[in-house]
Formats: structure tokens, sequence, C-alpha cells
């Protein structure tokens, strides 16, 4: 499957683009959950891939765990995503090519032996954490 091209840039908002890409509250929380359990893991760990380069939200090298914490506008959360109204259709096209990218780069790190993990900001982060160590200790 290949990737639409990107939407031409819209007007973004002076909020929408400090929005942050690394270290958001929700990706502490959980980390800060998962370190108090015993659990190392590296950030900002990039990972090589026959089809592309992947950095997930957090990495457990030796077990070979990726997990993403996936934003709900940006990821389009079946819950929570609301579309801003756009007639342009910008942020139609964004999200489902955020949506189309998550399920290639899922793939992509399942074919290469990796386990993949996807929370929302929205869980709870010790539910979460719950989860992850489970996959770890499985």
């Amino acid at each position: 499957m290949v990737l639409p091209p990107s939407p031409p840039p819209s007007s973004a908002s002076k909020a929408m683009r400090s929005n942050r890409s690394t270290d958001t509250k929700p990706e502490l929380a959980l980390r800060s959950q998962l370190f108090r359990r015993g659990l190392r893991y590296r950030v900002g760990y990039r990972i090589e891939l026959a089809q592309r380069a992947v950095r997930p939200d957090i990495v457990f090298t030796r077990r070979k765990v990726a997990i993403f914490v996936d934003g709900c506008f940006w990821h389009g959360c079946p819950v929570h995503c609301r579309m801003p109204s756009d007639p342009s259709g910008y942020w139609h096209q964004k999200i489902d090519r955020n949506k189309a990218r998550d399920v290639l780069v899922d793939d992509a790190l399942r074919a290469a032996g990796w386990t993949v993990c996807r929370v929302w900001e929205h869980d709870p982060p010790n539910k979460s954490a719950d989860f992850i160590e489970a996959i770890l200790t499985a």
C-alpha cells in the first residue's frame, strides 16, 4: 500500500503549530508509570526497516516491543476525534493519511519481528502500563 501524497498545508493557527510531537503529557505519564514498575525503555530510538525508518514513542529493544501513544485528533480516535469544519478538506486528508501510515508502520514492524502496541492518549496511564507489562512478561 502506498500512501497518498500529503495534502498542501493549510494556514495552520499558532495553536496548531505549537503542538508537540514528543514528550506529550500522556506519553510522559505512561513513561512514568512504566519506570515506577522497574521497566526500562528507550525514547527516540530509531528503528531502521526496509521501507522506512520509524521512531516509536517508547521502545523495549531487547524484547522488540514498540509502543506508540496516539493523539486522539492526529490519529482519528473513533471516540474523541472531532474534525474541524474545513471547506478545503485538508484535515480529513491529513488524518486519513496518518491512519494509513499507522497501518503501514505497524505492518512493517511486525514483518521485522517487532511487537507493536498502540495506546490512545485518553487511556489511563496505569491501564496502558498494565497492558504493556503483560506484553513484556508474556
